[in-house]
Protein backbone atom coordinates (compact mmCIF):
# COMPACT_ATOMS: atom_id res chain seq x y z
CA UNK A 1 0.00 0.00 0.00
CA UNK A 2 1.37 3.11 -1.25
CA UNK A 3 2.35 5.47 1.59
CA UNK A 4 1.02 8.53 0.02
CA UNK A 5 -2.42 6.75 -0.67
CA UNK A 6 -2.54 6.57 3.41
CA UNK A 7 -1.29 9.81 4.53
CA UNK A 8 -4.15 11.55 2.00
CA UNK A 9 -6.92 8.93 3.80
CA UNK A 10 -5.24 10.11 7.42
CA UNK A 11 -5.80 13.72 6.14
CA UNK A 12 -9.23 13.13 4.82
CA UNK A 13 -10.16 11.48 7.96
CA UNK A 14 -8.56 14.42 10.22
CA UNK A 15 -10.23 17.23 8.21
CA UNK A 16 -13.75 15.18 8.75
CA UNK A 17 -13.66 14.97 12.01
CA UNK A 18 -13.03 18.81 12.75
CA UNK A 19 -15.18 19.45 10.46
CA UNK A 20 -17.85 17.35 11.85
CA UNK A 21 -16.98 18.64 15.24
CA UNK A 22 -17.68 22.21 14.68
CA UNK A 23 -20.82 20.78 12.62
CA UNK A 24 -21.51 20.33 15.58
CA UNK A 25 -21.02 23.41 18.02
CA UNK A 26 -22.91 25.21 14.88
CA UNK A 27 -26.20 22.72 15.00
CA UNK A 28 -26.17 23.03 19.12
CA UNK A 29 -25.63 26.91 18.78
CA UNK A 30 -28.61 27.38 15.80
CA UNK A 31 -30.98 25.20 18.14
CA UNK A 32 -30.43 27.18 20.81
CA UNK A 33 -30.85 30.87 19.01
CA UNK A 34 -27.40 32.04 18.95
CA UNK A 35 -26.42 33.92 15.88
CA UNK A 36 -24.27 31.99 13.61
CA UNK A 37 -21.80 34.93 11.46
CA UNK A 38 -20.19 32.14 9.66
CA UNK A 39 -19.31 28.68 9.30
CA UNK A 40 -15.88 28.22 7.55
CA UNK A 41 -14.36 25.09 6.02
CA UNK A 42 -10.44 25.28 6.27
CA UNK A 43 -9.04 28.70 8.26
CA UNK A 44 -8.69 32.06 7.23
CA UNK A 45 -7.75 33.94 4.53
CA UNK A 46 -11.35 33.33 2.91
CA UNK A 47 -11.43 32.15 -0.75
CA UNK A 48 -15.04 32.79 -1.27
CA UNK A 49 -18.67 32.60 0.98
CA UNK A 50 -22.19 32.09 0.56
CA UNK A 51 -24.72 34.43 2.75
CA UNK A 52 -27.60 32.32 3.27
CA UNK A 53 -29.97 33.81 5.65
CA UNK A 54 -27.72 35.36 8.39
CA UNK A 55 -24.85 33.39 7.99
CA UNK A 56 -22.11 33.44 5.88
CA UNK A 57 -20.55 29.57 4.24
CA UNK A 58 -17.43 30.07 3.18
CA UNK A 59 -14.52 28.07 2.13
CA UNK A 60 -10.80 28.91 2.96
CA UNK A 61 -7.63 29.09 1.85
CA UNK A 62 -5.82 27.17 4.77
CA UNK A 63 -6.80 23.79 4.18
CA UNK A 64 -7.33 22.39 7.64
CA UNK A 65 -10.18 21.71 9.31
CA UNK A 66 -12.98 24.05 10.89
CA UNK A 67 -14.29 27.08 12.21
CA UNK A 68 -17.95 28.88 13.37
CA UNK A 69 -17.95 32.02 14.57
CA UNK A 70 -20.53 33.34 17.37
CA UNK A 71 -21.97 36.48 17.73
CA UNK A 72 -20.49 38.11 20.76
CA UNK A 73 -18.54 34.88 21.75
CA UNK A 74 -17.11 37.45 24.90
CA UNK A 75 -19.43 40.22 24.82
CA UNK A 76 -22.97 39.69 26.41
CA UNK A 77 -24.12 42.61 25.09
CA UNK A 78 -24.47 41.70 21.60
CA UNK A 79 -27.95 40.72 20.72
CA UNK A 80 -28.30 36.99 20.41
CA UNK A 81 -24.74 36.68 21.42
CA UNK A 82 -22.89 32.77 22.86
CA UNK A 83 -22.21 34.67 26.15
CA UNK A 84 -25.28 36.00 26.60
CA UNK A 85 -27.00 32.88 26.77
CA UNK A 86 -27.39 31.31 30.20
CA UNK A 87 -24.51 29.09 31.90
CA UNK A 88 -26.65 25.42 31.41
CA UNK A 89 -27.52 26.76 27.37
CA UNK A 90 -23.39 27.21 26.68
CA UNK A 91 -22.06 24.04 28.47
CA UNK A 92 -24.61 22.53 25.60
CA UNK A 93 -22.94 23.67 23.20
CA UNK A 94 -19.56 23.88 23.87
CA UNK A 95 -20.17 20.20 24.55
CA UNK A 96 -21.77 19.33 21.39
CA UNK A 97 -18.37 19.28 19.41
CA UNK A 98 -16.92 16.69 21.34
CA UNK A 99 -19.94 14.53 21.38
CA UNK A 100 -20.17 14.23 17.62
CA UNK A 101 -16.66 13.34 17.41
CA UNK A 102 -17.39 10.61 20.31
CA UNK A 103 -20.84 9.72 18.08
CA UNK A 104 -18.73 9.49 15.04
CA UNK A 105 -15.39 7.52 16.44
CA UNK A 106 -18.58 5.08 17.89
CA UNK A 107 -19.62 4.41 13.54
CA UNK A 108 -16.34 3.76 12.70
CA UNK A 109 -14.94 1.18 15.09
CA UNK A 110 -18.52 -0.79 15.11
CA UNK A 111 -17.75 -0.71 11.22
CA UNK A 112 -14.48 -1.83 11.62
CA UNK A 113 -14.79 -5.06 14.32
CA UNK A 114 -17.70 -5.57 12.03
CA UNK A 115 -15.59 -6.01 8.69
CA UNK A 116 -14.80 -9.64 7.69
CA UNK A 117 -11.23 -10.92 9.45
CA UNK A 118 -9.21 -13.29 8.18
CA UNK A 119 -8.57 -16.12 10.67
CA UNK A 120 -6.34 -19.42 10.55
CA UNK A 121 -7.99 -22.61 11.27
CA UNK A 122 -6.81 -26.00 10.85
CA UNK A 123 -7.50 -29.37 11.97
CA UNK A 124 -6.17 -29.27 15.14
CA UNK A 125 -3.71 -26.70 17.34
CA UNK A 126 -0.02 -27.27 17.50
CA UNK A 127 1.70 -27.12 20.90
CA UNK A 128 4.92 -25.18 20.40
CA UNK A 129 5.84 -25.24 24.53
CA UNK A 130 4.64 -25.94 27.60
CA UNK A 131 4.66 -24.24 30.97
CA UNK A 132 6.60 -25.43 33.80
CA UNK A 133 4.33 -26.75 36.47
CA UNK A 134 1.05 -26.79 34.33
CA UNK A 135 -1.53 -28.61 33.98
CA UNK A 136 -0.61 -29.58 30.56
CA UNK A 137 2.99 -30.53 31.97
CA UNK A 138 1.50 -32.93 34.55
CA UNK A 139 -0.60 -34.25 31.66
CA UNK A 140 2.46 -35.53 29.84
CA UNK A 141 1.95 -33.26 26.82
CA UNK A 142 4.35 -32.39 24.69
CA UNK A 143 5.74 -29.20 22.12
CA UNK A 144 5.01 -30.50 18.65
CA UNK A 145 1.77 -32.66 19.75
CA UNK A 146 -1.32 -31.47 18.36
CA UNK A 147 -4.64 -30.88 20.18
CA UNK A 148 -7.39 -32.44 18.12
CA UNK A 149 -10.42 -32.28 20.41
CA UNK A 150 -11.23 -31.16 24.17
CA UNK A 151 -14.31 -32.52 25.65
CA UNK A 152 -14.76 -34.34 22.42
CA UNK A 153 -15.38 -31.01 20.85
CA UNK A 154 -13.35 -30.61 17.80
CA UNK A 155 -10.68 -27.40 18.05
CA UNK A 156 -10.32 -25.06 15.10
CA UNK A 157 -8.93 -21.81 16.19
CA UNK A 158 -7.20 -20.69 19.95
CA UNK A 159 -10.18 -19.31 20.62
CA UNK A 160 -11.87 -23.10 20.83
CA UNK A 161 -9.44 -24.08 23.00
CA UNK A 162 -9.97 -21.22 25.24
CA UNK A 163 -13.77 -20.90 25.28
CA UNK A 164 -13.87 -24.84 25.38
CA UNK A 165 -11.58 -24.73 28.42
CA UNK A 166 -13.74 -22.09 30.44
CA UNK A 167 -17.01 -23.43 29.76
CA UNK A 168 -16.03 -26.55 31.53
CA UNK A 169 -17.13 -26.68 35.27
CA UNK A 170 -15.04 -25.20 37.69
CA UNK A 171 -12.78 -27.75 39.43
CA UNK A 172 -13.22 -30.51 36.66
CA UNK A 173 -11.24 -32.80 34.51
CA UNK A 174 -10.98 -32.19 30.93
CA UNK A 175 -10.20 -34.60 28.45
CA UNK A 176 -7.63 -34.06 25.27
CA UNK A 177 -7.43 -35.48 22.26
CA UNK A 178 -4.22 -35.54 21.05
CA UNK A 179 -2.18 -36.63 17.76
CA UNK A 180 1.57 -37.43 18.50
CA UNK A 181 4.02 -38.70 16.02
CA UNK A 182 1.27 -39.17 13.45
CA UNK A 183 -0.84 -41.55 16.41
CA UNK A 184 -3.88 -40.59 18.75
CA UNK A 185 -3.83 -40.66 22.41
CA UNK A 186 -5.50 -39.18 25.29
CA UNK A 187 -5.03 -37.39 28.39
CA UNK A 188 -6.85 -35.56 31.40
CA UNK A 189 -5.84 -32.41 33.04
CA UNK A 190 -7.69 -29.87 35.41
CA UNK A 191 -7.45 -26.04 34.26
CA UNK A 192 -5.87 -23.47 36.61
CA UNK A 193 -7.32 -20.47 36.94
CA UNK A 194 -5.00 -17.01 35.70
CA UNK A 195 -5.60 -14.30 37.97
CA UNK A 196 -3.89 -11.90 34.93
CA UNK A 197 -6.16 -13.19 32.08
CA UNK A 198 -8.97 -13.60 34.12
CA UNK A 199 -9.08 -17.03 32.75
CA UNK A 200 -8.77 -20.83 33.37
CA UNK A 201 -5.65 -22.22 30.78
CA UNK A 202 -4.02 -25.17 30.77
CA UNK A 203 -0.81 -23.91 30.16
CA UNK A 204 0.57 -24.42 26.45
CA UNK A 205 1.78 -22.12 23.93
CA UNK A 206 -0.42 -22.68 20.67
CA UNK A 207 1.17 -22.40 17.00
CA UNK A 208 0.87 -23.63 13.12
CA UNK A 209 4.15 -25.14 12.22
CA UNK A 210 7.23 -26.47 14.16
CA UNK A 211 11.23 -26.50 12.55
CA UNK A 212 12.27 -30.42 12.99
CA UNK A 213 15.20 -29.95 11.39
CA UNK A 214 18.03 -27.17 9.81
CA UNK A 215 20.69 -28.09 8.22
CA UNK A 216 24.21 -27.30 9.89
CA UNK A 217 25.68 -24.38 7.87
CA UNK A 218 22.52 -23.36 5.79
CA UNK A 219 21.61 -19.69 5.70
CA UNK A 220 18.51 -20.72 7.79
CA UNK A 221 21.61 -22.22 10.37
CA UNK A 222 23.66 -18.69 10.11
CA UNK A 223 20.83 -17.14 10.73
CA UNK A 224 20.34 -18.94 14.47
CA UNK A 225 17.24 -20.85 13.38
CA UNK A 226 16.61 -23.80 15.46
CA UNK A 227 14.36 -27.51 15.80
CA UNK A 228 11.90 -26.60 17.94
CA UNK A 229 10.81 -22.64 16.66
CA UNK A 230 7.93 -21.79 14.94
CA UNK A 231 7.93 -19.25 11.88
CA UNK A 232 5.41 -16.57 13.29
CA UNK A 233 6.21 -14.81 9.44
CA UNK A 234 8.51 -13.31 6.87
CA UNK A 235 8.72 -10.09 6.00
CA UNK A 236 5.39 -9.81 7.81
CA UNK A 237 3.35 -12.37 5.94
CA UNK A 238 1.84 -14.43 8.01
CA UNK A 239 3.01 -18.41 7.63
CA UNK A 240 0.49 -20.95 8.77
CA UNK A 241 0.68 -23.79 5.56
CA UNK A 242 3.26 -24.42 3.01
CA UNK A 243 1.42 -22.09 0.24
CA UNK A 244 1.65 -19.24 2.71
CA UNK A 245 5.54 -20.01 3.15
CA UNK A 246 5.94 -19.88 -0.79
CA UNK A 247 4.00 -16.53 -1.30
CA UNK A 248 6.30 -15.04 1.52
CA UNK A 249 9.55 -16.38 -0.36
CA UNK A 250 7.76 -14.98 -3.58
CA UNK A 251 7.17 -12.01 -2.32
CA UNK A 252 10.99 -11.33 -2.08
CA UNK A 253 13.87 -10.88 -4.59
CA UNK A 254 16.93 -13.32 -5.09
CA UNK A 255 19.34 -12.45 -2.92
CA UNK A 256 17.25 -10.01 -0.66
CA UNK A 257 17.53 -9.99 2.65
CA UNK A 258 13.90 -10.95 4.37
CA UNK A 259 13.21 -10.58 8.29
CA UNK A 260 11.91 -13.98 9.87
CA UNK A 261 9.96 -13.58 12.89
CA UNK A 262 10.51 -16.50 14.91
CA UNK A 263 8.85 -17.81 18.61
CA UNK A 264 11.38 -19.87 20.85
CA UNK A 265 10.04 -21.02 24.32
CA UNK A 266 7.89 -19.09 24.12
CA UNK A 267 9.20 -16.00 23.28
CA UNK A 268 9.29 -13.66 20.28
CA UNK A 269 12.64 -13.19 18.54
CA UNK A 270 13.85 -11.56 15.21
CA UNK A 271 16.35 -12.63 12.41
CA UNK A 272 17.13 -11.99 8.77
CA UNK A 273 18.73 -13.80 6.16
CA UNK A 274 18.98 -13.62 2.34
CA UNK A 275 16.35 -15.32 -0.19
CA UNK A 276 18.32 -18.01 -1.76
CA UNK A 277 15.94 -19.96 -3.23
CA UNK A 278 11.98 -18.36 -4.13
CA UNK A 279 9.76 -20.85 -2.73
CA UNK A 280 11.26 -22.66 -0.24
CA UNK A 281 14.28 -22.20 2.90
CA UNK A 282 16.98 -24.39 2.23
CA UNK A 283 18.04 -26.87 4.92
CA UNK A 284 14.70 -26.15 6.48
CA UNK A 285 12.40 -28.96 7.64
CA UNK A 286 9.11 -27.87 8.94
CA UNK A 287 5.68 -29.79 10.67
CA UNK A 288 2.21 -28.27 10.02
CA UNK A 289 -1.28 -28.14 11.40
CA UNK A 290 -3.03 -30.64 8.90
CA UNK A 291 -5.55 -28.50 6.81
CA UNK A 292 -4.35 -25.04 8.09
CA UNK A 293 -6.01 -22.83 6.45
CA UNK A 294 -7.14 -18.93 6.27
CA UNK A 295 -11.06 -18.52 6.46
CA UNK A 296 -13.33 -15.22 7.55
CA UNK A 297 -14.86 -14.47 10.59
CA UNK A 298 -17.69 -11.52 10.69
CA UNK A 299 -19.31 -10.23 13.88
CA UNK A 300 -22.90 -9.73 14.36
CA UNK A 301 -23.95 -6.11 13.49
CA UNK A 302 -25.08 -6.10 17.13
CA UNK A 303 -22.04 -7.09 18.21
CA UNK A 304 -20.03 -4.70 16.64
CA UNK A 305 -21.56 -2.58 18.09
CA UNK A 306 -21.38 -3.38 21.61
CA UNK A 307 -17.51 -3.83 21.59
CA UNK A 308 -17.26 -0.14 19.75
CA UNK A 309 -19.51 1.26 22.69
CA UNK A 310 -17.65 -0.14 25.46
CA UNK A 311 -14.12 0.55 23.72
CA UNK A 312 -15.26 4.26 23.75
CA UNK A 313 -16.37 4.09 27.81
CA UNK A 314 -13.44 1.89 28.44
CA UNK A 315 -11.29 4.75 26.95
CA UNK A 316 -10.86 7.04 30.21
CA UNK A 317 -9.43 4.33 32.24
CA UNK A 318 -7.51 2.56 29.64
CA UNK A 319 -5.73 6.47 29.36
CA UNK A 320 -5.78 6.54 33.69
CA UNK A 321 -3.79 3.36 33.24
CA UNK A 322 -1.43 4.47 30.43
CA UNK A 323 -0.06 7.44 32.70
CA UNK A 324 3.09 5.62 33.71
CA UNK A 325 3.87 4.43 30.44
CA UNK A 326 3.27 8.33 29.10
CA UNK A 327 5.83 9.21 32.25
CA UNK A 328 8.38 6.68 30.86
CA UNK A 329 8.18 7.40 27.16
CA UNK A 330 6.45 10.48 26.47
CA UNK A 331 7.94 10.86 23.05
CA UNK A 332 5.50 7.65 21.66
CA UNK A 333 2.92 7.86 23.89
CA UNK A 334 1.76 11.99 23.51
CA UNK A 335 1.34 12.59 19.43
CA UNK A 336 0.23 15.29 17.42
CA UNK A 337 -0.84 15.18 13.92
CA UNK A 338 2.57 14.21 12.27
CA UNK A 339 2.94 11.39 14.96
CA UNK A 340 -0.66 10.35 14.05
CA UNK A 341 0.16 10.36 10.46
CA UNK A 342 3.62 8.54 11.39
CA UNK A 343 1.24 5.26 13.77
CA UNK A 344 -1.59 5.35 11.10
CA UNK A 345 0.69 4.57 7.95
CA UNK A 346 2.58 1.73 10.17
CA UNK A 347 -0.57 0.39 11.15
CA UNK A 348 -2.07 0.02 7.72
CA UNK A 349 1.20 -1.98 6.69
CA UNK A 350 0.87 -4.15 9.47
CA UNK A 351 -2.45 -4.81 9.28
CA UNK A 352 -3.91 -3.65 6.06
CA UNK A 353 -5.79 -0.78 4.69
CA UNK A 354 -9.10 -1.72 6.76
CA UNK A 355 -6.59 -0.28 9.66
CA UNK A 356 -7.62 3.33 8.39
CA UNK A 357 -11.04 2.89 9.96
CA UNK A 358 -9.89 2.14 13.54
CA UNK A 359 -7.50 5.08 13.02
CA UNK A 360 -9.80 7.46 12.08
CA UNK A 361 -11.79 6.49 14.92
CA UNK A 362 -8.94 6.56 17.07
CA UNK A 363 -8.71 10.16 15.89
CA UNK A 364 -12.26 11.10 15.97
CA UNK A 365 -11.90 9.74 19.63
CA UNK A 366 -9.15 11.28 20.39
CA UNK A 367 -9.91 15.40 19.53
CA UNK A 368 -13.40 14.48 21.36
CA UNK A 369 -11.62 13.45 24.69
CA UNK A 370 -8.74 16.60 24.06
CA UNK A 371 -11.35 19.29 23.51
CA UNK A 372 -13.13 18.04 27.03
CA UNK A 373 -9.79 18.58 28.94
CA UNK A 374 -11.03 21.59 31.10
CA UNK A 375 -8.63 24.08 29.39
CA UNK A 376 -9.35 27.09 28.20
CA UNK A 377 -9.41 27.87 25.22
CA UNK A 378 -11.00 24.45 24.24
CA UNK A 379 -14.31 23.42 24.82
CA UNK A 380 -13.81 21.95 27.91
CA UNK A 381 -12.54 25.27 29.25
CA UNK A 382 -15.68 27.04 27.93
CA UNK A 383 -17.95 23.70 29.94
CA UNK A 384 -15.80 24.92 33.40
CA UNK A 385 -16.46 28.21 33.15
CA UNK A 386 -20.33 27.89 32.31
CA UNK A 387 -20.54 24.65 35.17
CA UNK A 388 -18.92 27.47 37.38
CA UNK A 389 -21.60 29.82 36.70
CA UNK A 390 -24.64 27.27 36.67
CA UNK A 391 -23.38 26.02 40.34
CA UNK A 392 -23.30 30.28 41.10
CA UNK A 393 -26.75 29.89 39.93
CA UNK A 394 -26.03 32.08 37.21
CA UNK A 395 -23.48 34.70 38.76
CA UNK A 396 -20.71 35.74 36.22
CA UNK A 397 -16.98 35.07 36.50
CA UNK A 398 -15.09 38.73 35.73
CA UNK A 399 -14.20 39.42 31.78
CA UNK A 400 -10.88 39.91 33.76
CA UNK A 401 -10.29 36.38 35.71
CA UNK A 402 -12.15 34.47 32.21
CA UNK A 403 -9.54 36.42 30.08
CA UNK A 404 -6.82 35.49 32.26
CA UNK A 405 -7.25 31.97 32.35
CA UNK A 406 -7.71 32.23 28.49
CA UNK A 407 -4.21 33.87 28.02
CA UNK A 408 -2.61 31.19 30.45
CA UNK A 409 -4.37 28.32 28.84
CA UNK A 410 -3.76 29.73 25.41
CA UNK A 411 -0.02 29.79 26.49
CA UNK A 412 -0.14 26.38 28.02
CA UNK A 413 -1.60 24.72 24.55
CA UNK A 414 0.39 26.37 22.40
CA UNK A 415 3.53 25.35 24.14
CA UNK A 416 2.34 21.58 24.21
CA UNK A 417 2.04 21.68 20.44
CA UNK A 418 5.30 23.28 20.66
CA UNK A 419 6.51 19.88 22.06
CA UNK A 420 4.38 17.71 20.70
CA UNK A 421 5.55 18.62 17.38
CA UNK A 422 9.15 18.73 17.54
CA UNK A 423 9.26 15.23 19.94
CA UNK A 424 6.90 14.03 16.27
CA UNK A 425 9.67 15.36 13.84
CA UNK A 426 11.98 13.93 15.78
CA UNK A 427 11.53 10.32 15.80
CA UNK A 428 10.41 10.77 12.37
CA UNK A 429 13.73 12.59 11.36
CA UNK A 430 15.33 9.96 13.60
CA UNK A 431 14.00 6.83 11.49
CA UNK A 432 12.51 6.26 14.88
CA UNK A 433 8.84 4.47 14.88
CA UNK A 434 6.12 3.31 17.17
CA UNK A 435 6.88 -0.87 16.83
CA UNK A 436 3.55 -1.76 15.06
Amino acid sequence: MSIAIVIVAFIAALFVAICLHELGHFIAARRTGVKVEEFGIGLPPRLFGIKRGETIYSVNAIPFGAFVKAAGEDDPTVPRSLAGKGPWTRLGIYVAGPLVNILLAFVLLSAFLSLPVSTVAGDGLMVHSVGENSPAEEAGIQAGDIIRKIEGQPVHRWEDIRDIVNAVEEGADTTLLLQRDGQEMETRLRPTFDPELQRRIIGVVLCWNMVTQVEEGSPAFEADMRPGDTIISINRWAVYNNESISDALASVERGEEMELVLLRGGKVISTSLANTNNGTLPGVELRWVPGADIEQDRLPVWRAAYLGASYIIHMPALIIEAIPLIRESPDTALVGPIGAAQLTVEAVHSFGFSTILYMAGIISLGIGIFNLLPIPPLDGGGMLVALIEGVRRGKRLSRRAVRLAYTIGTAFLIALVVLVTLSDILRLVGGRGFGL
